[in-house]
């Protein structure tokens, strides 16, 4: 009894045999990803994260940390400090469904906030709102992301 379960444990510690140990959702895969560290901490902070590790799927379009420089001095502050703002800023960011890049269908797309977001895609090149995909189909268990290289706002 004791060689099969240590059997196991190796197993599992290797990661064979019994599946896998830990299924990364969308918000687990872009913060390993590293490029979108102040949008994820944002999603915790809103508490959007717990939909976002929810079954999903969803299609992620995530501001990388640069694009969050690209803001008018202190824009950023003032949305992050505004719990009710934040929430609807991140959320206008998320779509139902995982959509790849090859799958994108230029015109609006309704978001989990409720407005629309306008996508083209010409050539291979997809933009968002007029922000450009960077990276494209980083996948996740429960959807999508593709990074942009600018923060979309949603309509007053």
């Amino acid at each position: 009894m004791k060689k099969y379960f240590s059997a196991i444990l190796l197993a599992a510690a290797l990661g064979v045999g019994i599946g896998p140990l830990y299924a990364a959702d969308i918000v687990d895969t872009a913060a390993a990803d590293g490029s979108f560290k102040i949008f994820v901490a944002a999603l915790k902070t809103s508490g959007l994260d717990k939909t976002l590790k929810g079954a999903g799927p969803y299609t992620l379009f995530a501001p990388t940390d640069s694009a969050f420089e690209k803001l008018p001095a202190g824009a950023w502050e003032r949305i992050s400090k505004d719990k009710t703002r934040l929430s609807r800023v991140l959320a206008y960011h998320v779509i139902p469904g995982a959509v790849l890049v090859a799958e994108v269908k230029p015109g609006k797309t309704k978001t989990i906030q409720g407005e629309s977001l306008a996508l083209t895609s010409d050539n291979g090149k997809v933009t968002v709102n007029g922000a450009n995909v960077t990276q494209s189909d980083i996948a996740a268990d429960n959807g999508v992301i593709h990074a942009i290289d600018a923060l979309a706002l949603p309509p007053e």
